[in-house]
């Protein structure tokens, strides 16, 4: 209760709540993305109980994580270590290392699975013949809804973990990070149904949400070599890729208006 309370009145912790619920946002949002994309296969009358039940997962497993906190923290300490460093770069530190945990080792599997999936369905979008793919060429429902539930935990798992560690990396206040994670998790729940029409309506958007996991997949894998990029990069590419699409539908819909006016 202490805690709890110091989360809102000290001017410390109130301040790392903030930043970590920005940043746990941001994590959500990249979450619901590709909760939408597997949504979208499933017949239109399934997708918002499809979504509801993945971002009542991924709440879940926060919290679950958060619960398990002790042993988050334990998953950084090295497994074993194969003795390959990089040159040191302008901090002393080496720029790759080879001294893995499980964490590294979470990182790295989960990096490669959102790089086969995001070429999985991005094969799928350019391909010319018919097959699975986020939509067929008639635009049906392509994925059972067990299979997408299937999908939907393991890119919640992914996605947990890095939230989770990011909000270890912020703060030691676990009321803080319960916030966080619950207030992450309730701005997902109001945006899910809006951000799934609007994919749904705006396929371009899938290309480029699927270019998104190929490059948060990288960015995993290299993390778990030692190589640390920083996010702020990355979401500044994403929010800057974000912006010229918004900007093309916008184009789009304006050409559309004219011909038909």
């Amino acid at each position: 209760m202490d805690s709890l309370i110091a989360a809102f009145t000290d001017p410390t912790a109130l301040a790392a709540l903030i930043a970590l619920v920005v940043m746990e946002v941001v994590l959500g949002i990249d979450n619901l993305v590709f909760i939408s994309i597997l949504t979208n296969k499933l017949p239109e009358a399934q997708r918002p109980k499809a979504r509801r039940i993945g971002i009542g997962l991924a709440l879940a497993m926060r919290l679950v994580l958060l619960s398990m906190i002790a042993w988050i923290v334990s998953l950084t300490q090295p497994v074993f270590d194969l003795g390959l460093n990089g040159p040191l770069d302008s901090h002393g530190a080496p720029t790759f290392e080879t001294e893995f945990s499980w964490r590294d080792m979470i990182l790295i599997a989960g990096g490669l699975f959102l790089i086969w999936k995001a070429t999985k369905e991005i094969h799928h979008n350019v391909d010319p013949t018919p097959g699975e793919g986020v939509l067929d060429k008639k635009g049906g429902a392509v994925l059972s809804f067990g299979s997408a539930i299937t999908q939907i935990i393991l890119l919640d798992m992914i996605f947990s973990l890095d939230s989770i560690l990011t909000a270890v990396g912020m703060t030691d206040n676990l009321a803080v990070m319960y916030i966080a994670v619950i207030v992450a998790v309730t701005v997902m729940l109001i945006a899910a149904d809006p951000l799934g029409n609007f994919i749904a309506r705006n396929p371009t958007v899938v290309m480029l949400a699927l270019g998104f996991l190929l490059m948060i997949g990288a960015v995993l894998i290299a993390d778990g070599f030692g190589v640390h990029v920083p996010k702020g990069y990355i979401y500044a590419a994403m929010a800057f890729s974000t912006l010229v699409e918004v900007l093309n539908i916008f184009a789009r819909r304006a050409k559309l208006r004219k011909e038909e006016g």
